[in-house]
Formats: C-alpha cells, sequence, structure tokens
C-alpha cells in the first residue's frame, strides 16, 4: 500500500519529478506526458491530474535541452484534443441511457435540453474557456456530449482551445521557467497565466452576452 501512495503522489506531482523521469525513462518521457494530458483531459474521474503546471514544467525542461519543445507542443496538442474528443463521446454515448426517464429525480430531461441549447449558443466560448480553468476543462467536452452539441461545432473549437492551451504552457515555459523568480513562485505564476489567458475569452463572451440583450431589447 505504501508504495501505491507513493506511486499516486508521484503521478499527481509530476510537474515536481519530471526532471527524474526524464533521467530514468528517456524517450519514453514523451509517450508518459502523452498519456497524463490526455487522461487528464479525457475522462471525467480524473481532474485531479496534472495539467497546466506538467505543460509549463514540460516546456521549462525543454529550454535547457532535455526535451525537444516542437515535438512537445505537436504531441500534447493532439494528447489535448483527443482527451475532449474522447470525453465528448463519453457523455454523447451515455447521455441518452442517464436521461431515458422522463421522471428522473436528478438526471430530467428537461436538463438535458437546456444543456444542448446553452452548448448551441455558447458552446464555442464555453469550450475554449474551459480548457484554461482546471477541473471545469475536464467537464465541459463531457457535457456538450451529454447535451448533443454537434460534434463538428464541437470539433473545431476543440482543435483550437487544445493549440492554445499547449502553445500558452508550454513555450511560456521554455522561455520563462528557468527565472528563478518564477521558479521560486510556480504555482502563483501558473495562476497568474491562467487568469491573463482567460482575458480576452471573457471579454468575447461578456460581448456576445450584451449584444443578445440588446437585440432582445430592440424587440420589445
Amino acid at each position: 500500500m505504501e508504495i501505491i501512495g507513493h506511486l499516486i503522489d508521484f503521478i499527481l506531482h509530476l510537474d515536481r519529478h519530471l526532471g527524474t523521469v526524464i533521467q530514468n525513462f528517456g524517450l519514453w518521457t514523451y509517450f508518459i506526458l502523452f498519456l497524463i494530458i490526455f487522461f487528464e483531459t479525457g475522462f471525467v474521474v480524473t481532474p485531479f491530474l496534472p495539467g497546466d503546471s506538467l505543460l509549463f514544467a514540460a516546456g521549462a525542461m525543454a529550454s535547457i535541452g532535455a526535451l525537444n519543445p516542437l515535438a512537445l507542443f505537436a504531441l500534447l496538442s493532439a494528447a489535448a484534443i483527443l482527451g475532449d474528443t474522447a470525453n465528448y463521446w463519453i457523455g454523447h454515448f451515455i447521455g441518452p441511457k442517464v436521461f431515458r426517464k422522463e421522471k428522473s429525480r436528478f438526471f430530467r430531461r428537461e436538463y438535458l435540453d437546456r444543456t444542448h441549447e446553452f452548448y448551441e449558443k455558447y458552446g464555442a466560448e464555453t469550450i475554449i474557456i474551459a480548457r484554461f480553468v482546471p477541473i471545469i476543462r475536464t467537464f465541459a467536452p463531457f457535457v456538450a456530449g451529454i447535451g448533443r452539441m454537434s460534434y463538428s461545432r464541437f470539433l473545431s473549437y476543440n482543435v483550437i482551445g487544445g493549440i492554445l492551451w499547449v502553445a500558452l504552457f508550454v513555450f511560456g515555459g521554455y522561455f520563462f521557467g528557468n527565472i528563478p523568480f518564477i521558479k521560486r513562485n510556480f504555482s502563483l505564476v501558473i495562476i497568474v497565466i491562467i487568469l491573463i489567458s482567460l482575458i480576452p475569452a471573457l471579454q468575447e463572451f461578456w460581448r456576445q452576452k450584451r449584444k443578445k440583450k440588446f437585440v432582445l431589447q430592440e424587440k420589445n
């Protein structure tokens, strides 16, 4: 049990042990990183896995030559996109089963219909914004699948969001990850990056919301 506990702790804090992983596993490190990012984004039961911090740490290791930054970007972008895709289809598949009973106490059909309507109107912004919010990014594609958001619409913003997310943190780590101040305040820096990255998406979301409100007022 103690060995299992240490293994779980190692995985949960892989960003801190990445140097050890690279030293022990070499090229297999890319595969390990791919799996972690895929599972972090692909299953609603694994939001506890490292995401932002792991990407940033991988970029920092690339800056000292331990990893290839372009290979990291390409591979982990693919992992993020495929993870969200898997999550979407899991939600899409179990949705009809969960909401089959019209009078279910917790999973009412009307909730599914409202979710579908919400994602059709605001889904694009939601999928992109969710990429930069830990835990939320794990649930957003799952709910999009349950809500029957059209896959073509989901996929386009899944790709955009996945590439932006990986690029921001991997290249952020590559260019700034080894600055002493950032290394000493790693957690704080990650939070600041997340907040800054959310500003454009939130501004667009707020603009669309105000535009819709204005249109409704004009009709009335």
